[in-house]
């Protein structure tokens, strides 16, 4: 009977392999088939995995995402780029622009994110620098100054160049960094999306590439990539909950299958816990020139801890607020935060909200304080 029911256990792994993958995801590393690869939780920056993560590799069009993130800082979305002719021959995966064709700078990024058009990061370049030698200066520069330091480089789309070269740690924490912005968030992690096309009466229908997006539970990014030199590389991410993981694969013969491993493994080590509940008051602060002495501060959102490995020791939350707030003061309106530290490190940060409306005292009222204040300062002498 043990026989018969391992090899029925044998036929469903092959035919399920995340049958066979939710079996040991709790306790064994995941089993991969990258030269490099990392696993990490994006809020925090903490990493649940790691394989020659600090080893140097290509990139391929994984380098988008910094492109993509320079435009965002850089460039106003609803600008109309012209597409030169530089751009329009650029060699290797395309959006098949045409030389003079006219679109948007954020039509432009989904394009490059979603079919990885090199053509568009040169138009997109050449619109913010004046050349791609200036943007991707501007990508290093902001790359070192998020921390991912052992990093350079030298075009915008990801061909070969010995001195465009990154790490799979450096490149989990370009994508971490890119998910506190919505319109990053928002592009990578769009399945389909339609641009126009000049001199055409339909438009350019975009299928992202990224797989992941259609087979696995909360895939939410970010970038594949592929050249000779670089082999097959994906830069992955899902949200569970309150959860956001980045993983990454570089020369991956199973590039799918590795990136849903170690996902699952990021997911089997990370546990939630509440540490304030929304609307949670959690402060009180003294009103000055108010009908109300007091003021609650309530939390906007629930505040939850991405706990592994025995860490919960390692974060700590400080709530900033002002000791005395003037009225007049409306129910929900920001005043002070709860910022969140991971080993002594800032990660993020929860808005405090007044928890009622408090008005302002009429003249009338503020005498009457006064003239309260003095007949108990009185008493007491009295007394």
């Amino acid at each position: 009977m043990i026989r018969k029911g391992f090899i029925i256990f044998l036929i469903i792994s092959f035919i399920f392999p995340q049958f066979a993958l939710g079996a040991t995801k709790q306790t064994a590393n995941p089993d991969l088939s990258s030269k490099a690869a990392i696993v990490m939780e994006a809020s925090t920056g903490k990493v649940l995995f790691a394989y020659n993560a600090e080893v140097r590799n290509f990139p391929a069009s994984t380098t988008k995402m910094m492109t993509l993130l320079t435009a965002l800082e850089n460039g106003n979305m609803n600008e109309i780029v012209t597409t030169s002719q530089n751009a329009a021959g650029v060699e290797g995966s395309s959006l098949w622009l045409s030389p003079g064709e006219k679109l948007k700078l954020v039509e432009l990024l989904y394009g490059m994110m979603l079919i990885s058009g090199n053509d568009a990061t040169v138009a997109v370049a050449e619109h913010i620098s004046g050349t791609t030698d200036a943007f991707a200066r501007l990508m290093t520069q902001k790359a070192h100054a998020i921390g991912a330091v052992h990093t350079n480089f030298t075009n915008t789309s990801g061909l070969p160049d010995p001195n465009h070269y990154t790490t799979a740690h450096d490149l989990a924490k370009i994508a971490a960094y890119g998910f506190r912005n919505p319109l990053f968030a928002q592009i990578v992690s769009t399945k389909h999306a339609v641009i126009p096309w000049a001199g055409k009466n339909f438009g350019r229908d975009l299928y992202n590439e990224n797989k992941m997006l259609w087979n696995y539970d909360g895939a939410n990014g970010v970038k594949t990539g592929y050249t000779e030199a670089a082999g097959p590389c994906l830069v992955s991410s899902a949200k569970r909950g309150n959860i956001q993981l980045v993983a990454v694969v570089l020369d991956s013969n199973r590039m799918w299958l590795d990136s849903k491993a170690l996902l699952d493994y990021g997911f089997s080590k990370i546990e939630t816990q509440l540490l304030y509940r929304q609307s949670e008051v959690i402060k009180s602060i003294r009103v000055k020139d108010g009908v109300d002495d007091f003021l609650p501060l309530a939390v906007a959102e629930d505040v939850v801890l991405p706990v592994s490995l025995g860490d919960r020791e390692d974060f700590t939350a400080i709530v900033e607020a002002p000791q005395k707030y003037s009225a007049p003061i409306s129910a929900g309106q920001p005043i002070g935060s709860i910022k969140l530290l991971y080993r002594g490190q800032t990660y993020g940060s929860v808005d405090l909200l007044a928890a009622q409306t408090i008005e302002r005292k009429s003249l009338f009222g503020k005498l009457w304080t006064s003239l309260w204040n003095v007949v108990t300062f009185v008493m007491q002498k009295i007394a």
